[in-house]
C-alpha cells in the first residue's frame, strides 16, 4: 500500500480545504509531520484511517465528532485519499455523519454519512466500472485488498502516541486480547470451547447413563426385597436375586396346582347336586301346571264357543256392510236429483222426455250463435288497437312540445353553462394562491402556539440556572474552607507520616522531637480531592444550565420576530376561513372536467334535437291516418254483432249461457236415472242380509250381529286359548322325557353343603393363582430388570472411560489439569506469535540501544498458578540478567515499544497475507530520547525506507526537523521532505 495524496475539508482542526502531496512528501522515503501541540498532525493520521475504513484509532472514534466546529455551515465535511494497493490505484471518498443547520427554519438535521471508491487506470475484474457507493460495499472491498482488519491497521501501519507502549507494559490478559485482534485466533478459541462443550455433553451422558444404573438397582432391590448393590458390574448380586425369584416361581406353581384340582372336584360336585334340584323342580312345576289348567277348563271352553260363532258372524257382518252402502247410495242419489232440479228450475217429478227436449232446443241455439263469435274478438281488438293509436298520438303530440321548448332554451343554457365553466378555470387558479397563504399563515400560528411553551422553557430555564450558581457558589466556598483548614493541619498530616530513624520529607532531619499533634476536625487530602471535584461538577452543571437559559432566550426571541404583529385569535381565525376558502376552491375546481362535459353536449344538441322533432311529426302523421280508417271498420261492424249479444254483454255470453242451461237439463236426467238404480240395488242387499244369516245357523240377523267381536278381541281369546294347549302340551312332554324318569317330587337335595365347599376351594385356589402370577411377574420383572441393568453396566463402562479421558484432554486444552504451563491452545498460539514478534522485535531493540538490550519471551506459568505464556522481559547485556520491561526509562521504553511495535507490524503483515504495506506511520514519541539514542532510533527508520518502505513521523520536537534534514541532505544531497502544521480550527 502507498498513498500519494490527502484532502481534508472541515475536518478536526482544518476548517477549509487542505491538500497533502505523500508522493512529494515520501519521495526520500522519510518524512516529517512537524507543528505544536494541537496543531492537527495526529488528525492527518485519522483522516488516512476514517477514509479506509470510516473509523478512526483510539478513543477519538468513540466521541463522533470529526467535523470541524468552525467550519462554515455551507462547507462540507469530506476525506479523500488517493492510494495504490496491489497494483491498482483508487480514490476514496468519504463523509462523516454530523450535524448541519436546517436551510429553512430553525435547528439541526442529520447529514448522513456517504463513501464512495472509484478507480484509476482501469477496473479489476468483477467490480462496477462506476465504482461503489454504498458504505458497506467500500469497506468489505478495501479491507480485502489490504487483507487486514481495521484493529490491524492501526498497529501494523499506524503506531499512535502511546499505544503500543501498552503492549510493552500490558498483563498477561490485556496481552492476550490484543494478539487475539491481531493475529485471529478465535479458531483456536472456538476448538477450546469445543472440547469444553463435548467434556460437559459426555458428562450429562455418564450421569444419565449412572442414573438409570441406580434406577435399575433401586428397582431390583424393590422388586426383590434384596439390599441395593453399591459396586458396578455386581454378577454375583444380581444372580442370587433371579435363583431366589426361579425358586418362589416353582413353589407357588406347585401349590397352585393342586389347590386347583381340589376346586374342580367341589365344582364337579356342585354341578351334580345342581341338575337334581332342577330335575326335581322341573317335575314339580310341570303337575302343577297340569292341575292349573284342569281347574279352568269351564273359562276355557266358553272362550272356544265365543271365538266359533264371532266366525260364523263374518258373512252376515259382510251382507249388513253391503246393505248400509246401498242405501248410503240411495240418499245421495235423492238429493243429487233435487239439487239439479233446483238449478234448472223445474219440478223433479218432470217427466224425462220432456227434460231432453228442452235440453236439445239450447243447444241448438248456441250453435247458430257460433260463427259470430271471431267477428266479436276481432271487434275487441281493433277497438284496442284504436286505443292504442289515439294514446301513442297523444303522447307524441306531448313529445314534440317538449323538444321544441328544449331547442328554444339551449342558447340560455348554453351561455349559462359556458359561464359555469370559466368559474371552475378562475378557482384553479385561485386555490394555489389559497394554499401557499394557508401554510404561511398554518406556519405563523404554529410560532405563536410555540411561544408560551418556549417562554415556560425560558423561566424553568433561568430557575435551573439560578439553582445551579447558588450550588456552584456554595461548592467553592467549601472548598475553599477545606483548603485553609488543611493548610492550618497540613503539619499534623506531615506528622502522621513520620517513622523513627526515617528522614523528615521537609528538612531532611532522622529525628522528630516535637511532631505536631492532629487538630480536632482534620481534613484530608482525600477530603480536599472530593471537594474539588464536585465543584468542578457544580461549575460544569453552572455553565450549562446558563447556556440552557440563553439558547432558551434566543430561541423565543426568534420566535417573535418570526410572528411579527400577529396574534394567535387572528391567525386561527384567518385559517379556518382560508380552509373553507380553500374547500370551496377545490370542489369548484375538481368540477371543471364535469362542466366542460356538459357544454360540449350542449352545443352539439341543437342538431340531434331538430332531426328528432322531425321525425316525430312524421310519426304523428301516419298515426292519425291508420286510426281514422280502423275506427270506420269498427262502426260498420258494431251493427252486426248488436242482434248477436241480446241483453248479454258479448256474444261468447249469450252462447255461455245456452250451453250450461242445456248441461243443467241433462244433469238432472242422469241424477233421475242414478236414483232409480240405487233404489234397486238395496232392495237387492236386504234380501242377501236376510238369508246369510239362516245360513250361518242364527235366528234372526239382530242375534247374528251380537255374535260379532273386534279383532284385538278375536286376538285375546286365540293367544289365550294357545297359551293354554302350549302349557299343557309342554307339562306333558317333560314328565313323558328320559331326563326326568324316574325323578321323585320329594327327593331332598343338600345343595348349600355343596356350594359352600365349592366357594371354599375356588377361593383358596383363587388366591394361589394371585400368589404363583406374582411370583411369575416378579421373575419376568426381575430377568427383564437384570439384562436391563446389564446391558446399561456394559455402556457405563466404557463411557466414564471416556469421559474420564475427554475430560483430562479438555483441562490440557485450557490450561489445566496436566498442563504445566497452564496455557491453553489458543494462549499457546498466541505464544508462538509472540515469540516470532520477540525475535523480530531484537533485532532492531538490539540496534537501537546498541546492543544492550534484547527481548525475553516466556512461557512459564503466571504467578499462584495463573495461565503463562505470553510473558515479555528484557535482557540486558550489561548485568546478563533479565528483567521487567515495567524498569525501563522512559526513553528506553520509548525504543522497546518501537522496536516491538515495528516488530508486531512485520509478522502480522506476514500472517495475514495482505498486500505490500510500503508506508508506515509513528506518531510521537521522539522527546523522550537522548541525542545518541536518536541517532540510533534514525538509522533503524533508514533502514525501513532502504526496504522500499515510506516512513511518515510525527512530532513536535524541534531537532527531529533538524536531523531528518540533515540526513536526506547527506543520503543524496536532496532536500528533506516534511509538513510544517499550524492549529487552523
Amino acid at each position: 500500500m502507498r498513498l500519494h495524496s490527502l484532502e481534508v475539508t472541515a475536518f478536526g482542526p482544518y476548517r477549509d480545504h487542505q491538500v497533502v502531496d505523500f508522493d512529494q512528501l515520501g519521495a526520500d522515503g522519510l518524512f516529517l509531520l512537524h507543528g505544536d501541540t494541537g496543531a492537527g498532525k495526529t488528525t492527518l493520521l485519522d483522516a488516512i484511517a476514517f477514509a479506509l475504513y470510516g473509523a478512526v484509532p483510539g478513543a477519538r472514534n468513540d466521541a463522533k465528532r470529526l467535523r470541524c466546529d468552525t467550519a462554515a455551515d455551507e462547507v462540507g465535511t469530506s476525506v479523500v485519499l488517493e492510494l495504490t494497493i496491489q497494483g491498482q490505484r483508487l480514490r476514496l471518498e468519504r463523509s462523516p455523519e454530523y450535524q448541519r443547520p436546517k436551510k429553512r427554519g430553525e435547528g439541526c438535521t442529520t447529514q448522513q454519512a456517504k463513501a464512495s471508491l472509484t478507480w484509476i487506470g482501469g477496473t479489476p475484474d468483477a467490480q462496477p466500472p462506476e465504482g461503489l457507493t454504498r458504505i458497506d460495499e467500500v469497506g468489505r472491498t478495501v479491507q480485502r485488498l489490504l487483507g487486514m482488519s481495521v484493529e490491524q491497521f492501526f498497529q501494523v501501519v499506524m503506531l499512535p502516541q502511546g499505544e503500543f507502549a501498552k503492549f510493552l507494559r500490558a498483563d498477561t490478559g490485556e496481552r492476550e486480547k490484543l494478539l487475539e485482534r491481531l493475529f485471529g485466533t478465535e479458531r483456536f478459541g472456538q476448538v477450546e470451547s469445543w472440547f469444553i462443550d463435548r467434556r460437559r455433553e459426555r458428562r450429562r451422558e455418564v450421569e444419565a447413563q449412572s442414573q438409570q444404573v441406580r434406577e435399575l438397582n433401586a428397582r431390583i432391590s424393590q422388586v426383590s426385597g434384596a439390599p441395593q448393590t453399591s459396586e458396578v458390574g455386581d454378577e454375583n448380586w444380581l444372580e442370587d436375586i433371579e435363583k431366589q425369584a426361579l425358586r418362589d416361581l416353582e413353589s407357588t406353581g406347585a401349590e397352585h396346582a393342586r389347590l386347583r384340582r381340589e376346586r374342580d372336584q367341589a365344582e364337579a360336585a356342585l354341578t351334580e347336586r345342581r341338575e337334581l334340584a332342577e330335575k326335581v323342580r322341573r317335575v314339580r312345576q310341570a303337575n302343577a301346571t297340569l292341575a292349573e289348567i284342569d281347574a279352568k277348563q269351564a273359562e276355557h271352553d266358553a272362550w272356544r264357543a265365543e271365538r266359533a260363532a264371532a266366525a260364523r258372524a263374518v258373512p252376515v257382518i259382510t251382507s249388513r256392510r253391503a246393505a248400509d252402502r246401498a242405501e248410503q247410495e240411495r240418499d245421495r242419489a235423492h238429493a243429487e236429483v233435487t239439487t239439479w232440479a233446483d238449478r234448472c228450475e223445474v219440478d223433479p217429478a218432470t217427466p224425462l222426455g220432456e227434460l231432453r227436449t228442452r235440453a236439445g232446443a239450447e243447444r241448438e241455439r248456441a250453435g247458430a250463435l257460433a260463427q259470430l263469435i271471431p267477428e266479436a274478438q276481432q271487434q275487441e281488438s281493433d277497438q284496442r288497437t284504436l286505443a292504442e293509436l289515439t294514446a301513442a298520438i297523444t303522447a307524441d303530440e306531448e313529445r314534440e312540445a317538449e323538444l321544441v321548448a328544449q331547442r328554444d332554451g339551449l342558447p340560455d343554457r348554453i351561455t349559462e353553462v359556458r359561464e359555469r365553466v370559466d368559474e371552475a378555470k378562475h378557482a384553479g387558479v385561485r386555490l394555489e394562491t389559497v394554499r401557499a397563504r394557508g401554510t404561511e399563515v398554518t406556519a405563523l400560528l404554529t410560532t405563536a402556539r410555540e411561544i408560551p411553551a418556549a417562554q415556560r422553557e425560558l423561566e424553568s430555564a433561568r430557575t435551573r440556572a439560578q439553582q445551579a450558581v447558588d450550588a456552584h457558589q456554595q461548592a467553592r466556598d467549601r472548598l475553599q474552607d477545606l483548603r485553609s483548614r488543611r493548610l492550618a493541619g497540613m503539619a499534623a498530616e506531615l506528622a502522621t507520616r513520620l517513622a523513627d530513624g526515617e528522614p523528615c520529607p521537609v528538612c531532611g532531619s532522622a529525628e522528630h522531637p516535637s511532631p505536631k499533634r492532629p487538630v480536632d476536625d482534620q481534613v484530608r487530602a482525600e477530603d480536599e480531592e472530593a471537594a474539588q471535584t464536585t465543584e468542578q461538577r457544580a461549575q460544569t452543571e453552572r455553565e450549562r444550565a446558563t447556556t440552557a437559559a440563553q439558547q432558551a432566550e434566543q430561541r423565543i426571541a426568534h420566535l417573535r420576530e418570526r410572528l411579527g404583529e400577529h396574534t394567535e385569535p387572528e391567525l386561527a381565525d384567518e385559517l379556518e376561513q382560508l380552509r373553507a376558502e380553500q374547500n370551496r376552491l377545490s370542489e369548484t375546481a375538481a368540477d371543471l372536467a364535469r362542466r366542460e362535459t356538459e357544454l360540449t353536449k350542449l352545443e352539439s344538441a341543437t342538431d340531434e334535437l331538430g332531426e328528432q322533432i322531425s321525425a316525430l311529426r312524421t310519426r304523428i302523421a301516419a298515426s292519425r291516418s291508420e286510426n281514422s280508417a280502423l275506427a270506420k271498420a269498427i262502426e260498420e261492424r258494431e251493427a252486426r254483432l248488436r242482434d248477436g249479444r241480446g241483453d248479454f254483454d258479448s256474444i261468447a255470453g249469450r252462447r255461455a249461457h245456452l250451453l250450461d242451461v242445456a248441461d243443467r237439463l241433462e244433469r238432472l236426467i242422469a241424477a233421475r236415472t242414478a236414483r232409480d238404480d240405487a233404489e234397486q240395488r238395496l232392495a237387492e242387499a236386504r234380501v242377501a242380509l236376510a238369508e246369510a244369516a239362516t245360513a250361518a245357523d242364527f235366528a234372526n240377523v239382530d242375534e247374528a250381529l251380537a255374535a260379532e267381536r273386534d279383532e284385538q278381541r278375536l286376538a285375546e281369546l286365540d293367544e289365550s286359548l294357545a297359551e293354554v294347549d302350549r302349557r299343557a302340551a309342554g307339562a306333558r312332554d317333560a314328565l313323558a322325557s328320559a331326563e326326568l324318569f324316574g325323578v321323585d317330587t320329594d327327593t331332598e337335595v343338600a345343595l348349600e353343603r355343596a356350594s359352600e365347599a365349592a366357594t371354599v376351594a375356588r377361593e383358596a385356589a383363587e388366591r394361589a393363582a394371585a400368589l404363583a402370577h406374582r411370583s411369575e411377574q416378579r421373575h419376568a420383572e426381575l430377568v427383564d430388570l437384570g439384562g436391563r441393568l446389564r446391558s446399561a453396566w456394559a455402556q457405563l463402562g466404557p463411557a466414564m472411560t471416556e469421559h474420564a479421558e475427554l475430560e483430562a484432554l479438555a483441562d490440557v486444552v485450557n490450561g489445566r489439569g496436566q498442563n504445566a504451563r497452564k496455557m491453553s491452545l489458543r494462549a499457546y498460539v498466541l505464544a508462538a506469535r509472540l515469540e516470532e514478534v520477540a525475535v523480530a522485535a531484537t533485532r532492531r531493540l538490539q540496534r537501537m540501544s546498541d546492543g544492550r538490550y534484547s527481548f525475553v519471551h516466556s512461557d512459564a506459568a503466571g504467578a499462584r498458578g495463573t495461565r503463562g505464556g505470553l510473558g515479555l522481559d528484557v535482557l540486558d547485556d550489561y548485568s546478563g540478567k533479565v528483567r521487567p520491561a515495567k524498569t525501563l526509562s522512559g526513553g528506553e521504553s520509548f525504543l522497546a515499544s518501537l522496536s516491538l511495535a515495528l516488530g508486531l507490524a512485520d509478522v502480522v503483515a506476514a500472517e495475514t497475507g495482505g498486500a505490500l504495506l510500503d508506508t508506515l506511520f509513528i506518531d510521537e514519541g521522539f522527546g523522550t530520547l537522548d541525542a545518541d539514542a536518536l541517532d540510533l532510533v534514525m538509522d533503524t527508520l533508514d533502514e525501513l525506507r532502504a526496504g522500499g518502505r515510506v516512513v511518515g513521523l510525527v512530532s513536535h520536537v524541534e531537532e527531529m526537523r533538524q536531523r531528518i534534514a540533515v540526513r536526506l541532505r547527506v543520503r543524496k544531497s536532496r532536500h528533506g521532505s516534511s509538513l510544517e502544521l499550524s492549529g487552523t480550527g
